[in-house]
């Protein structure tokens, strides 16, 4: 597990490289006091593991930018992809508060050692209004464009966003919006991947694998967040898994199993050197109370068995 003694930690994903599991987390300072500030005062660590349960902390990867800047709020949740021409790219999330409170917005910054990153200052990626709420709208509490996962395709590379639909009750909303590039510089925001009819007001911190034959998206989504149809069903917020025709989708949202509870969120997958998937998650609400640190891994096959064996929505501890 990771735990800082001064800090909480939460969302993160991991870059393989085949000798070492890179680590980068979001933190912020236990001196707030309160664990709901930390959105606004978050940064991106970085840690290294060999085993994917003992992490060596490393130089901090990102901090927030100077006003103005997309990224003067915070940096959050992203992906970290090795480009065709070697270099390691990191896609994050930049917050401000232009034009409304927390806008959010895509960036990236680059590095040559997996250690030192420079941010792309002209590389913003937004939210097409033709397909995606913006954050005017008024419908949401916050612009949901956010947590970008990044991965190869066949001709292309693939970008899949926490976002939402510019249509639909404000709870049905939630889509995974889809952008695509040649060569991780240049953009284009394409339509979502899913329909806005799965239940979810937003599919947070999504990632995408091929998991025993299967194309499979996970996602998180806390209790408040979901439409009131599916509260019987998900006792709690926490971690889903969809199947999908492809690694851009079509998504089947409205048929995803929940894994876990809300004591364990912001999941991901990923292949320890046995060639077995192994899932982590922080560690979240525990007896009410936010814990903020990293879990040590499980199979992720024996979960999602026993989610798949059990009544759509109902709430898993995730070990």
């Amino acid at each position: 597990m990771l735990q800082l003694p001064d800090s909480w930690t939460w969302d993160f994903w991991i870059a393989d490289t085949g000798d070492e599991y890179h680590l980068f987390f979001l933190f912020a300072s236990k001196a707030l006091h309160v664990p709901d500030r930390r959105h606004r005062r978050a940064s991106i660590g970085h840690a290294v593991s060999t085993n994917l349960t003992d992490w060596t902390r490393l130089p901090d990867a990102l901090v927030r930018g100077d006003a103005p800047a997309f990224d003067e709020v915070a940096t959050w949740t992203g992906s970290t992809v090795r480009g065709d021409d070697g270099r390691w790219y990191l896609f994050y999330t930049g917050c401000n508060d232009v034009p409304t409170h927390t806008t959010q917005r895509i960036g990236v910054a680059v590095s040559d050692d997996l250690v030192t990153f420079t941010k792309v200052d002209d590389l913003v990626i937004e939210a097409d209004p033709t397909w995606y709420e913006k954050s005017d709208s008024g419908v949401w509490f916050d612009e949901a464009w956010r947590d970008p996962w990044v991965y190869r395709g066949a001709d292309e590379w693939h970008m899949l966003i926490t976002a939402r639909s510019n249509a639909g009750s404000a709870r049905e909303r939630g889509v995974i919006g889809h952008a695509t590039s040649p060569d991780l510089l240049d953009w284009t925001v394409r339509e979502p991947v899913s329909t806005p009819d799965g239940g979810f007001g937003q599919l947070e911190v999504p990632q995408v694998e091929f998991v025993d034959g299967q194309w499979m998206l996970l996602f998180s989504c806390l209790r408040s967040e979901i439409a009131s149809r599916r509260h019987a069903d998900a006792g709690t917020g926490g971690v889903w898994a969809a199947t999908g025709e492809s690694a851009s989708g079509p998504f089947d949202i409205a048929g995803a199993v929940q894994l876990t509870d809300d004591s364990r969120y912001a999941g991901r997958i990923v292949r320890d050197r046995a060639g077995d998937w192994q899932f982590l998650a922080f560690r979240n609400l525990e007896d009410g109370v936010f814990v903020g640190m990293l879990a040590d891994p499980v199979p992720f096959a024996a979960l999602v068995a026993e989610a798949r064996g059990a009544p759509v929505g109902v709430a898993r501890s995730g070990g």
